[in-house]
This record gives structure tokens, sequence and C-alpha cells, in this order.
């Protein structure tokens, strides 16, 4: 019989692409335990969810795609994260490169890679490397040839998104210039090695972060943008790119949190023992059991509550008919809160339930461990100290943040 193929829908709305996530969340979550615990990877939740149409929530309407705003994005990245840290994480790339190469309107190659989006293509990174001074720091290549397409040759590491992906969005140097690109390849093009197993962090296993070689890798012209010299942060045009970037990761922080604070309240409600001089019958009906937990639930209400407003500020600035300085600013203070808060209540709450479920929550086949092992990696993204310092700069002295693309 012939294979029955069926079209990756288009989620024209935002209430659709919300009740899309919340059902395939249920599916990715199902499984996540035994993923945790036999360290399979997410490979068929990637599936799931390239059919299921979120991938494409963000492709312009111009191309087919619905245009939902920006904070559809990180409202489904919440949803998934809850459901699987790893699953989040590993579709965040995808959607800041979904935003970025908007900018490119009607140029290749963003006509081909929204194609392939709504029809499910997922998109991964190959950004930063290891041996670098800094985090930012590039010594990937991409070469012109003489027949005008280019040769792109270096390493990568921390690919997250590779995993599963159809395209990986490659940060380089152009050789001889001071100028970034981004540079498009597929997984199986000659000369690109995925080393993914070489990702060995004690949290967010399931990513499978790791290097990946680009061997003399050959890239039409077409595949190569060039970004011109790196933008001075203090005159750079206002963008609220980096906002978005920071609450996506926001946004997976915040899911796990609510993930773990769930968990461990039905691991208390369900098992956990009472202490004997509370004299009463189930741990959960513990008064100073009952208050932590309210404390932990207040937090994880203002992350919540932080990272939707950022987000909005996010849509608004992006509704007027340009990004004002401003406005961008507004956003990114806000997000810059929301992601610092989280790096502190988000870790907290992933580990303040095990003060309350006690020792037996620790045994391996519950696998509660999991959402502080890939809190305290991933929240490791972007230091708050930084975005504190920028936060209490515009509080002191009205100094708007600079301009630093994905890092604020």
């Amino acid at each position: 019989m012939p294979t029955t193929i069926t079209a990756v829908p288009v989620l024209r709305t935002v209430e659709d692409a919300l009740g899309v996530a919340n059902a395939v969340a249920s599916s990715v979550a199902a499984g996540a335990v035994r993923r945790e615990i036999d360290g399979s990877l997410p490979t068929d939740a990637l599936t799931q969810i390239g059919s299921s149409g979120l991938l494409g929530v963000l492709v312009p309407k111009a191309f087919g795609g619905p245009g939902l705003p920006r904070s559809t994005a990180v409202e489904v990245l919440r949803i998934l994260a809850r459901a699987d840290s790893a699953v989040g994480q590993l579709l965040l790339a995808h959607y800041v490169v979904t935003a970025a190469i908007r900018g490119l309107e009607d140029q290749e190659p963003a006509p081909r890679i929204y194609r392939d989006v709504l029809n499910g293509a997922q998109i991964g990174n190959a950004t930063v490397e290891r041996g670098t001074r800094t985090s930012v720091e590039r010594t990937t290549t991409v070469t012109r040839q003489s027949d005008g397409d280019w040769l792109l040759e270096g390493t990568k590491f921390y690919a997250t998104g590779s995993l599963g992906a159809t395209w990986i969005a490659v940060a380089a140097r152009i050789s001889g210039t001071d100028h970034g690109a981004t540079v498009f390849v597929r997984p199986d093009d000659p000369g690109v090695i995925l080393n993914l197993d070489s990702w060995s962090s004690f949290g967010q296993r399931g990513t499978a972060s790791g290097q990946v070689v680009l061997d003399k890798v050959h890239v039409t012209a077409d595949l190569v943008i060039d970004e011109g010299p790196d933008p001075d942060p203090l005159s750079a045009e206002p963008s609220v790119l980096g906002a978005f970037d920071q609450a996506l990761h926001t946004a997976i922080d915040v899911g796990t949190a609510r993930a773990a604070l769930e968990d461990g309240a039905d691991f208390v409600a369900s098992r956990s023992r009472p202490w004997f001089e509370a004299h009463v019958e189930r741990a959960a009906d513990e008064s100073h059991v009952i208050r932590r937990f309210g404390e932990l639930t207040a937090k994880l209400y203002a992350l919540e509550a932080l990272l939707t407003h950022g987000s909005r500020l996010v849509d608004d600035a992006l509704a007027a008919p340009e990004v004002t300085r401003d406005a961008a600013a507004a956003a990114s203070l806000q997000v810059a809160a929301a992601k610092a808060l989280a790096q502190e209540y988000a870790v907290e709450i992933a580990s303040g339930i095990f003060e309350l479920t006690g020792t037996s929550a620790t045994d391996a086949k519950y696998a509660l461990d999991r959402h502080w092992r890939n809190l305290r990696v991933h929240t490791l993204h972007d230091p708050a100290r930084w975005k504190y310092v920028h936060l209490g700069r515009h509080t002191l002295d009205g100094t708007l943040p600079p301009r630093l693309g994905l890092l604020l």
C-alpha cells in the first residue's frame, strides 16, 4: 500500500498554537523519566513536534506562515520545557534563527529556509567554540572560492539543536575581513561531522549539545549571509532579537521550574511520610511543608509574570512602525530581570522540593533530580551578574543597556 503523507498544518492563531503545544507536551512528558533513566535522546519527540506545525509559528505571512507574535514562541517553548527541558532547549535556536532571517525579506536563503520550516524542518545552531579567550569569539572561517561559492572550516561545540536538525546555522568569520557571517549547512553535507555524543554535562543530557566539525564544507553562495563588521554596542541599530533570545532561554528555566514544583508536590501528596512531631496523617498537611510550597509557588508566579511581561514588550516593540531605542531597551531590561531571577528562583525551586519530599525522593527511579541538574546547567547561559549591572545602571542613571545582539 502507498504511504500516506500528511501535510504539516499551519497554526494560524495563537490559540491554535498553544493548544497544539499543550497536546504535544503531554506526549513528550510521558517519556521524559524513561529517557532520563536510560539515556535515550528525544528524537521521537522532535519528529512529533516537526509534524505538529509548532516549528512554523514565526514564519512570516508573506512566505505562507502565520506570522504569530514572538511571545507565542516563548510560551510554546515554556510549555515544551515543562514537559522535557531538553526538548525545549533543542528548539531554542530554531526560533531565534527563524526570527533573525526575517530581516533578509525575500533574499535567499530566507525563502528556502522558511519553505522547509513550514514542512516541519528544524534549525539547529553551531555558534560557540571552545578554546577561545571569550565565548563570543569565532575562529571558524568561510572563504570565497574562485567560482563564487564558499569553503567553511572550523569546529563548534554546544551545538544545541543539531540533533534532529534539517539545517544548522553556523557562525563564522569571512576570511581576510572583519565581517561575521551566518552559514547554513545540512547535517548530511560532505564535511559536516556531528559528534553529538561528546556532550557529557551532568544536566540537559538529552540535548546532545556536542561537537560539530566543519571539514572543508562546500557551501553555495545563497547559503552564506555576510553580516558585516561586528556592530558597536553603543551605536548599533536598536533590535529586540537579543531580548527574544533571552526570553526563550528564560522560558526553558521557568517551564522546568514549574515541572519541578509540580512533581515535588505530587510526591509529597502521594508518597512522603509526615514527620512524627507534626501529628498529621499526610506530609502534605504539615504546616511547615505547606508554607514552604507556598513560598516556592510565589517565586514561580513571579518568574512567569516577568517572562510574560517581557515577551509582550518584545511584541510591542515589533508592532510599532519601527523599533525604537527606548522600546528595545525596555524589552531587554524586563527580560534580563526575568532571566537573572530565574537563575536564582528556578534553581531554588528544583532544589527546595527535596527538603519537603524526604530521602525517598532521591531514588533514581523517580529521576526528580533531573530538574535541578537541568536547571543548574542551563541557567549558566549568560551570567546573571551582568544583567544586574545593566539593570542597576538603568535605575541609577537611566543608562540604556548596550546593544549586544543575543546576550542581553
